[in-house]
């Protein structure tokens, strides 16, 4: 049941959603604005009571938390609670409230000292002791690699960083959710209660892609008991939203690595480390790996990362590979989208896998042989399906598949100049729109009218970004 002093406010937010959302039902209203109070109270000091006496400035600051929140995710910033902001808002996330860029903790505290104790207090029951040893060592060993920092675990007395997985109301006046939404947080370095580190007992820990990875999560909320706030960087591990990176083969992201070493000078190491920095939509010399259309929806590949273009919305989204499909590898270098069997097919070196929607089908990968390549073809650059045919592009040539016999056509590989005049150089990408094939090499696309058999257009890849 709402509260009273809840009502002043959820009446001002009801104009709003009622914009963005004129066909909802009331009781659907009533959740959305229920999520919207809650996470602007929780991440962007919205005030908790909106009095009716204040309306007219409850309902400026209501729009202007919205905004701020809106461009933190870069966002358009529309001040309205739409539905890509709701989506925003029920990611999970970590439960310290956002700031922007690589950011230091208002304040700017940090520890005096160097060399940092922590000590587990308490174990989740859904990991082994080890396991969580490991996690939490690993996830301490991401910012030492990078700074001067080093880390000892204490089993007894006074630690610096003391560790813990707690349920609900927990006597720090932040308490947990439940399973999902706030995962965790952390407390700026200090006395105290400073530099800890909070657990949500009731989710569900592990050391996979599955449900949330106790290191991912700990290596970020450390960062925060070093003295960092949020990243608006998706790419950064102090981006606040949950997202699955294989642990394996983890490295702390530039963005970081720049926030700790702002904070602690440079790593003892005697060669600085450096890591991935995340790709800028409208970098003019920005590049595509791989493109496949995905019913209706256009996706563009890049090293660990991909943009999904959807044609109803303005925004396009980055998201990490892993996010999606935990089981892929980054890096993929052709994908196509076979349409007549609702599969989209990616590959990487002499691999391939094939999804339906986005799930990854059973028996996969497979090696690209069974396509009919010989032993000299290791890997693919490009590909593309139309009209129940495959092309393949490796280097400057050009196989083409047929879809329906499952066989490579004979009289292949050709060059591709013979096949598309005008398109000489190495292909890293292609899809097809219309009838229409769309090149990518470099920086640059070449759209090749498939009637007329020519180039129509050159222009920047990052225009199907949006970039100017």
């Amino acid at each position: 049941m709402l509260s009273l002093k809840t009502f002043p406010f959820l009446l001002l937010l009801h104009l709003q959603l009622s914009q963005a959302f004129p066909a909802s039902s009331k009781d659907l209203e009533e959740k959305h604005m229920k999520v919207v109070q809650k996470y602007l109270e929780h991440f962007y000091q919205l005030p908790s009571t909106l009095h009716r006496s204040t309306r007219k400035n409850s309902a400026s600051l209501i729009v202007e938390k919205l905004k701020e929140m809106q461009r933190f995710f870069g966002l358009n910033e529309t001040g309205k609670p739409d539905a890509e902001t709701l989506e925003m808002m029920e990611k999970p996330r970590c439960g310290v409230p956002d700031n922007g860029d690589f950011m230091l903790t208002p304040g700017n505290p940090k520890w005096k000292h160097t060399n940092l104790t922590y000590r587990i207090i308490n174990y989740t029951p859904q990991l082994s002791e080890a396991d969580v040893h490991s996690a939490i060592e690993k996830a301490f060993q991401v910012w030492s690699a990078a700074s001067p920092l080093t880390f000892l675990r204490l089993s007894q007395g006074e630690a610096d960083i003391k560790i813990a997985f707690v349920h609900r109301d927990h006597g720090d006046n932040s308490p947990f959710d439940g399973p999902n939404g706030v995962l965790a947080h952390a407390f700026q370095p200090g006395q105290g209660i400073g530099g800890d580190v909070h657990f949500d007992a009731e989710e569900t820990w592990t050391t996979s892609s599955i449900n949330y990875n106790l290191f991912l999560v700990a290596a970020h909320e450390f960062g925060h008991s070093l003295g960092l706030s949020h990243s608006s960087d998706p790419g950064a591990l102090m981006y606040p939203n949950y997202a699955f990176r294989d642990p394996t083969t983890y490295t702390l992201p530039q963005d970081d690595i720049n926030g700790i070493q702002a904070i602690y000078g440079l790593s003892n190491n005697p060669v600085q480390p450096t890591g991935p920095s995340t790709p800028r939509a409208c970098d003019p010399r920005l590049t595509f790996d791989a493109i496949a259309t995905l019913r209706g929806e256009i996706f563009f590949f890049q090293d660990r990362y991909f943009w999904r273009r959807h044609p109803q919305l303005r925004r396009v989204e980055l998201n990490f590979i892993s996010l999606f499909w935990p089981n892929l590898p980054s890096g993929i270098q052709a994908a196509y989208e076979d349409s007549d069997r609702d599969l989209v097919f990616l590959f990487k070196g002499n691999q391939y896998w094939a999804l339906n929607g986005y799930d990854i089908q059973q028996g996969y990968p497979r090696n690209i042989a069974n396509y009919g390549f010989p032993r000299t073809v290791q890997a693919i650059d490009a590909a593309v399906s139309y009209r129940s045919k495959t092309y393949f592009f490796v280097n400057d040539q050009l196989w083409r598949y047929d879809n329906q016999r499952q066989v490579m056509e004979p009289g292949y590989p050709r060059s591709l100049s013979s096949d598309f005049p005008g398109i000489a150089s190495r292909v890293d990408a292609v899809f097809q729109q219309d009838h229409f094939f769309l090149f990518f090499s470099g920086p640059r696309y070449y759209a090749f009218d498939t009637t007329t058999r020519r180039i129509t257009r050159v222009d920047r890849s990052n225009r199907w970004l949006n970039c100017r």
